[in-house]
């Protein structure tokens, strides 16, 4: 293999490895788009789950999975709702 072969080999090695290390989407994959709903009915409310950040998405998720096949939604984080969801996994998490 000729020097010219040898240096274009490397080349295509050596971007292919930079370009696997950066990121595809800027922000992560997050599950919530937008800034969620501030509320839900509590009688409408089967579970939450809080999604802390991470290597797949750099906020804080809080999502609701409703009774009856409803569905999910995204909570607003900062909403009064989310706050007492979050207070109460702490208190849960602690006992």
């Amino acid at each position: 293999m000729s020097v010219k072969g040898m240096v274009i080999v490397l080349a295509v090695i050596f971007c292919a490895t930079i370009v696997q290390g950066f990121p595809m989407f800027k922000g992560g994959r997050c599950l919530c788009i937008g800034p969620g709903v501030k509320a839900v009915k509590v009688a409408d409310i089967e579970k939450a789950t809080i999604i802390y950040p991470s290597n797949n998405c750099d906020k804080t998720e809080v999502i609701i999975t409703l009774k009856a096949h409803k569905g999910q939604r995204c909570l607003n984080p900062k909403s009064k709702q989310a706050n007492i969801i979050k207070v109460g996994y702490q208190i849960t998490s602690i006992l």
